[in-house]
């Protein structure tokens, strides 16, 4: 229960929360179709804005209170604290997100293992068998979701210092060692010129509404807000931290490591001239992997290398959305965190046993509601309703709720009187309208 973060911890263990799967599924193909470079800047001054913004209250809620996301509130409410607690009930979005999470981060570790063998030849060859491997190997993938399942809990179990910390300090430094020397093999294949180009050459001709609002909610997710991982991890930092410095690292991180995984898996479909507009799984599990294997021996060693550093990148980024609801049930009710960690792993694998079965050919229509699988539901209600409406209410309460002298003292030293002035207008009369308009691109967008 005492055990603090130290600076580089918190830092890795943030970052790591931030770098997930959606670095290697979603940000590269956002950024080239986006304008390259024009995207780029785009996402950095509404990250060091609007995200940044939100992630310093999140921060202020935790360093104050010193504990998890419901506790914070009913602590930090000047009067009907009681009632402010139901707030801090968003970050059960982790564990919803966490459910499905863990699924693909098995697809990941099953991914790993198959790079040891004989890849698929073909992009239709890696589809049908990505698809036939989801859709009707239950056991299969029963198995390897188990593997991510138990590794996460795990570490959790062992606490901040001994797991979350020592993972992050480990697991950090590794992603980036496997990527750069995948990014340096990358740069001798004729590939990695036009991967450069269609990420960096700004197009601002591409620059519309729609694109400020991809920016917009990258900016505003990329920086675990909206599931109490802030909140709960600020609430382990030791006092002497610069909150604001040690933010911008988180951001810088976060940045750097998905230019690297967005130059990396560019130079190779440019190389091999696959289609740089795919995106999401189908760009992992299926277009690179028939890529690598036009490599042969050196293809198998590359995806190896790759999907470990999947790996890496989405078990730092798993711990982080089930500790805040872990932290909650120690403080609340005064359990071991052992006890705490095997309540909530029940649950989480309750929700992810309903949404496997709900993307198998046998079962998912029993687990099919309103035309969604389970799975896709987990998302849709994690990511598009509870996440938005989570960091919503952390605006709305350190904003206009908290007591003001209470966020002046935490953060004048590090900002001044005029920088602390900015930033709590902005985060009242700004960062909810960026919010809302967040929330109805998720939703009718």
């Amino acid at each position: 229960m005492n055990e603090k973060f130290s600076k580089i911890g918190f830092i890795l263990a943030v970052a790591g929360g931030a770098v997930g799967l959606g670095n290697a599924f979603k940000f590269p193909t956002l950024v080239g179709s986006s304008g390259g470079s024009a995207f780029v800047f785009l996402y950095l001054i509404l990250t060091l804005t609007i995200g940044f913004s939100v992630f310093l209250a999140e921060m202020a809620m935790g360093r104050l209170s010193g504990k998890d996301p419901v506790n914070a509130y009913k602590i930090l409410a000047p009067k009907n604290g009681d009632k402010w607690k139901f707030a801090g009930f968003f970050m059960i979005a982790g564990i919803f997100v966490l459910a499905f999470y863990l699924i693909i981060l098995g697809w990941v570790i099953r991914y790993i293992a198959v790079s040891f063998a004989s890849l698929p030849s073909t992009t239709a060859l890696a589809g049908e068998n990505f698809e036939n491997f989801i859709t009707n190997s239950f056991k299969a993938n029963l198995f390897f979701y188990l593997i991510a399942f138990l590794s996460t809990f795990a570490v959790v179990a062992r606490g901040i210092k001994s797991g979350i910390e020592k993972l992050n300090i480990y697991m950090m430094p590794l992603l980036f060692i496997l990527l750069l020397i995948m990014l340096i093999y990358s740069c001798f294949m004729d590939g990695f010129s036009k991967a450069a180009v269609f990420l960096f050459t700004p197009d601002f001709s591409k620059i519309d509404f729609s694109v400020v609002l991809n920016a917009l909610g990258l900016a505003f997710f990329t920086l675990c807000i909206g599931i109490g991982c802030i909140t709960t991890y600020a609430a382990n930092l030791g006092e002497s931290a610069n909150i604001v410095k040690s933010s911008i690292s988180i951001v810088f991180i976060n940045i750097l490591i998905g230019l690297m995984v967005g130059l990396v898996v560019f130079t190779f479909v440019f190389e091999f001239d696959a289609n740089p507009g795919e995106q999401g799984v189908g760009l992992v599990f299926v277009s690179l992997t028939s890529l690598f294997a036009k490599l042969g021996f050196i293809g198998n060693v590359l995806a190896v290398l790759f999907f470990i550093s999947l790996f890496f990148a989405g078990i730092t980024s798993a711990i982080s959305m089930i500790e805040p609801f872990v932290f909650y049930l120690i403080n609340s009710y005064k359990i071991s965190r052992l006890k705490a960690v095997i309540i909530s792993a029940i649950g989480v694998f309750v929700l992810s046993l309903s949404a496997l079965l709900s993307i198998q050919k046998d079962a998912g229509a029993t687990f099919t509601f309103f035309g969604k699988s389970f799975f896709d539901i987990l998302d849709f209600v994690s990511q598009n309703l509870m996440l938005p409406l989570g960091a919503m209410m952390t605006t709305i309460f350190v904003g206009f709720i908290m007591r003001k002298t209470d966020l002046k003292r935490l953060y004048t030293t590090e900002m001044g009187e005029k920088g602390f002035t900015i930033w709590i207008n902005f985060l009242r009369f700004v960062v909810p309208i960026c919010i809302i308009i967040i929330f109805i691109n998720q939703i009718w967008g």
